[in-house]
């Protein structure tokens, strides 16, 4: 059999439905879709034998509806270029709300994102698990600045 080589784009996208999946909870995850935890494994797995397959967007769908953020639709629109307003307390939050509270938490998470970049460049080489708390910082750096993009447009208004 001819392997097939995943895209940077199937990466992307495998990473995603990972976070989606650990966000709702294996079991959880296992229980909404009618999938097994092999099969759910699969989707985001990026071995070559599992590069062709993907989680259905129906089972997207479902699994977006109770977790903690649209991972995938995240995914999906960036990969697009397009850009979407999600609204939701934010974890970063400093207890206000307004520009002022999403500036203070934008610096301390490009602080934080900072940090684990030293970390991660210290030996010369970034590995795949740092690469992953890398990506996890700079999507909390994204989620405050569509939070202070939203607090901004509600000012201007």
């Amino acid at each position: 059999m001819i392997g097939v080589v995943m895209t940077a784009h199937g990466t992307y996208l495998k990473q995603h439905t990972e976070a989606l999946v650990k966000d709702v909870g294996l079991e959880k995850a296992c229980e909404i879709t009618g999938k097994s935890k092999a099969t759910l494994g699969r989707y985001y797995s990026d071995l070559p034998e599992h590069a062709d397959r993907f989680m259905p967007i129906s089972a997207v769908a479902e699994l977006e509806k109770v977790s903690g953020y649209p991972h995938v639709t995240g995914a999906l629109a960036e990969l697009k270029g397009i850009t979407f307003s999600y609204e939701t307390g934010t974890k970063n939050s400093t207890g206000g709300n307004g520009v002022t509270s999403d500036v203070i938490a934008l610096s301390q998470r490009f602080a934080q994102l900072m940090s684990e970049y030293h970390q991660s460049i210290e030996d010369g080489i970034i590995t795949l698990n740092e690469s992953k708390r890398l990506l996890r910082e700079t999507q909390a750096i994204q989620q405050v600045l569509l939070s202070m993009k939203l607090n901004l447009e509600e000012e201007a208004v």
